[in-house]
């Protein structure tokens, strides 16, 4: 088991990697603009999809420590929503990309781990005291704006 810290982190970073990545697939679909050829779709829904998830994975780096999730469940929503954040776009890319069409029916297995993960903090969070509804730790000061 890892500890807690390492789970939180691995959710941030991946989101901070698949931005990462992303920006370096639109500046690759610039060049191919800027050099007179369009983007293939596949490479462009693969981009869309590697933004918003990396977002969520940031997102859902925090949440997980503010709703107090814990132990097995903690674990479980890590490694689902990594798994589905890079296979959805990964087998977009792999199908679509190097005709590898065999894989794209795994989609339905990452789409499935996102949709488990969502599921798990639904229950984080409706299972939660109200009482200690949102008071999970933050680590950062209010904002002066």
């Amino acid at each position: 088991m890892f500890p807690a810290l390492y789970i939180t982190k691995a959710l941030k970073a991946s989101g901070f990697l698949e931005l990462a990545t992303m920006m370096a697939v639109g500046l690759y679909q610039f060049t191919l603009l800027a050099g007179g050829n369009g983007s293939p779709g596949w490479m462009i829904g693969g981009h869309a999809h590697l933004g918003v998830i990396s977002i969520l994975a940031i997102v859902m780096g925090f949440a997980v420590p503010a709703l107090e999730v814990t132990g097995n469940l903690r674990t479980a929503v890590t490694a689902l929503f990594i798994a589905g954040q890079w296979g959805i776009p990964g087998i977009v890319w792999l199908g679509e990309g190097f005709d590898l069409g065999f894989l794209m029916p795994t989609g339905f297995l990452w789409g499935i781990a996102l949709i488990v993960s969502m599921l798990i903090m639904l229950y984080a969070t409706l299972s939660q005291d109200s009482s200690t509804a949102g008071s999970g730790p933050t680590g950062a000061a209010p904002a002066d704006d």
